[in-house]
């Protein structure tokens, strides 16, 4: 792998990445020496509060190697962040300003008292775009918000509301089973490391399951638990009490099998059940599905968030129905109370779920230990003080807030690019481009239900797509629901699959040239239309096309060689094109005679076309690149994030561009000959 030459490493729950000072986990040591040889590192995380403040600065490091050396002085650092996030705070709700604040600005912008004073009496008299400019100005300047970005559930918006159902159930008349839930706790809670034997025939949870399995019917439902033994030992036991269709999901299962059993679970017609580990169900997406079980808890709560979050996702479009159980006077019913009664687990994200581990998880697994009625009163005052606590903390969060990081990541100027999208996803949805595109190499396709086509590849004349190496594909153009279905490709026209398919097309001799009679056309006239795209050979990592698109260049020259700016045929002409093939081997003393001039003056139009565009794309990447040059020039005199490097690596890249874009040249991809109906009757 390290020798591979990657573009971009991406890493998606990097939470597990752990790092001190004094030690490095296996994956971390991975992902690190992996980084050191990859231009690109992404990494993304739902809970980055698991791991804390040095979590922080372990992806950071990951990040900028270079300028996050030290935890101890980044913990001093990140008390200024918290500093100026209460100065930017009182920016963003408009308030008045103190003489500290004053201060503190002036400090952050040294040189410019005069034009800070003008702007400050801007924002006094009601300026909201100097406000959001200054803001802008101190999140440029200060903070991690160049290597980080984090997006908050409040701020993004489009999450459901969680509706929990927690039951204490009666205890057993066997007390053997006490016996076992407590051997089945003291392995999920790391206690024990052999996993014991699990019999869920007997189980009061069963019961509970079954009922509730009832209650919600045909309401498709998930059920979390916490290994692979546990999911074998449940589909079994649900076997023998009922005819339910179940699909199961676990680490042990291969991809593909995780992808069938994923499918089953969605298809309306499939399984209404599906039990899954907490390992194999990770960073999968069930929100088509409103319903979850948690058989058993896991101790730390960023874990039962990740498990909530399974449902509780963009794109869910109903309410979460969360149901728990424990049996009474069991080791689970102590931690169901605290995570319920204690902490509120279930009803919202816990921002300080590894604080109030760490501050009760070993007094929690001492009373776990105890029989129900001696714990009973430490247990309800336990419960009392993680409440107290969790109020605490919640507010103290509220109060340090990076919100320089937040303002960075919100996106003030973004309305314009997600209309923009939005737009591009409904035409995406109504657009068959794609489906005529792959018939055309003889994939065959047939609706399966709304939004969703079966591609099979059974008659396809060409190789290289890798999609179908496994045998048919189900697809979507339609992204709300391909957020609910992960069985399904998600087809845009960024797909590789359809890149593959556009690339065959435009290389192949299909459409390469074309002749067409119009009837609309004056007597004795031959038009030319010469399709060209501009081509620039330059390294990708350059992104020349962010310049330089390669959009057609059309030109049409008649007869004359004069050129048509606004030609185009017939439009009954364009609808019959395909109806009637011709020879047009009688014309060809004729073709020969016309066609070489025209092409000539078609190129030679097309080449100052051509330089126009280029001195456009030239322009274009001297402006973005000099502003930004400029600009991170002056911020590296304020803010240590932006190293020399930088700024050196997009210097050489502009001038890369400037020296490469003047290269670009104007290729002929394709013609296509128009004439008026007697060019017929031309003979040799």
């Amino acid at each position: 792998a390290l020798a591979a030459g990657w573009d971009l490493l991406l890493v998606d729950e990097a939470h597990h990445l752990v790092w001190t000072p004094e030690f490095s986990s296996p994956g971390y040591a991975l992902v690190e020496a992996l980084s050191a040889r990859t231009p690109g590192l992404l990494l993304l995380t739902a809970t980055p509060e698991q791991l804390g403040l040095g979590g922080h600065f372990a992806r950071l490091r990951l990040l900028d190697p270079a300028r996050y050396t030290d935890l101890d002085a980044f913990r001093a650092e990140s008390r200024g962040y918290l500093e100026l996030s209460a100065l930017a705070e009182r920016l963003l709700e408009g308030q008045s300003l103190t003489t500290a604040d004053m201060a503190t600005l002036s400090g952050l912008f040294p040189g410019d008292e005069a034009a800070l004073v003008a702007r400050l009496g801007r924002i006094a008299a009601g300026d909201a775009a100097e406000r959001e400019t200054l803001l802008a100005d101190l999140v440029d300047r200060h903070g991690t918000g160049r290597a980080m970005v984090r997006n908050r559930r409040a701020a993004v918006g489009g999450f459901p509301t969680r509706l929990p159902s927690v039951t204490t159930l009666d205890a057993p008349g066997d007390p053997t089973v006490l016996g076992r839930l407590r051997a089945e706790f003291a392995h999920d809670v790391g206690d024990s490391d052999d996993e014991p034997e699990h019999d869920y025939a007997r189980d009061p949870r069963t019961d509970w399951l079954l009922g509730i399995l009832d209650q919600v019917a045909p309401a498709k439902v998930l059920l979390l638990c916490r290994s692979r033994a546990k999911v074998q030992a449940l589909e079994e036991a649900l076997r023998l009490r009922t005819g339910l269709q179940v699909a199961r999901f676990h680490e042990d299962m291969n991809l593909l099998q995780r992808d069938r059993n994923a499918a089953f679970f969605a298809d309306p017609e499939g399984a209404r059940l599906l039990i899954a580990s907490e390992i194999g169900a990770e960073g999968r997406n069930f929100q088509f599905a409103q319903h979850l079980v948690l058989w058993d808890l896991p101790l730390h709560p960023d874990m039962l968030e990740q498990r909530i979050g399974r449902l509780d996702r963009i794109g869910q479009k109903g309410d979460v129905n969360i149901h728990a159980a424990a049996v009474a006077g069991s080791a689970q019913e102590v931690l169901l109370r605290w995570v319920h009664e204690g902490l509120d687990a279930f009803r919202g994200v816990l921002a300080d779920g590894r604080e109030l581990l760490r501050s009760f998880g070993a007094e929690l697994l001492q009373l776990a230990e105890q029989d129900a009625d001696a714990r009973e009163p430490a247990l309800t005052e336990l419960i009392a003080r993680s409440r107290d606590k969790h109020a605490e903390l919640t507010r103290i969060i509220a109060e340090g807030r990076d919100r320089l990081l937040e303002l960075g990541s919100r996106g003030t100027d973004g309305g314009e690019l997600l209309a923009a999208l939005q737009g591009d996803d409904q035409h995406a949805a109504m657009d068959d481009h794609a489906l005529r595109l792959l018939e055309a190499f003889g994939v065959h396709n047939e609706p399966l239900g709304p939004n969703q086509w079966l591609l099979d590849p059974e008659h396809l004349t060409v190789d290289g797509f890798e999609e179908f190496k496994q045998g048919p594909r189900a697809v979507t153009f339609d992204r709300a629901t391909a957020l609910g279905r992960d069985d399904l490709l998600y087809l845009r026209d960024d797909h590789p699959l359809l890149l593959s398919a556009n690339e065959l097309l435009v290389s192949g001799e299909t459409g390469n040239a074309a002749f067409l009679v119009d009837d609309s056309l004056p007597p004795r006239t031959v038009v030319m239309e010469a399709v060209n795209v501009i081509e620039c050979v330059a390294p990708r990592g350059l992104d020349v096309e962010r310049y330089l698109p390669p959009a057609p260049l059309s030109v049409a020259v008649d007869t004359r060689l004069q050129v048509r700016a606004e030609f185009a045929p017939g439009e009954r002409a364009r609808l019959r094109a395909g109806d009637r093939v011709f020879d047009l081997s009688p014309q060809r003393k004729v073709l020969a005679a016309l066609v070489p001039p025209m092409l000539e003056r078609a190129r030679e139009e097309a080449l100052l076309r051509a330089q126009e565009r280029v001195a456009e794309a030239v322009a274009k990447a001297d402006a973005l690149l000099g502003a930004e040059i400029a600009r991170l020039r002056a911020l590296a005199k304020v803010n240590p994030a932006v190293r020399h490097e930088e700024i050196t690596a997009l210097e050489q890249e502009r001038e890369q561009l400037l020296a490469i874009l003047p290269t670009a040249r104007p290729r002929l991809d394709s013609l296509r000959l128009v004439a008026s109906t007697d060019f017929l009757q031309l003979r040799r």
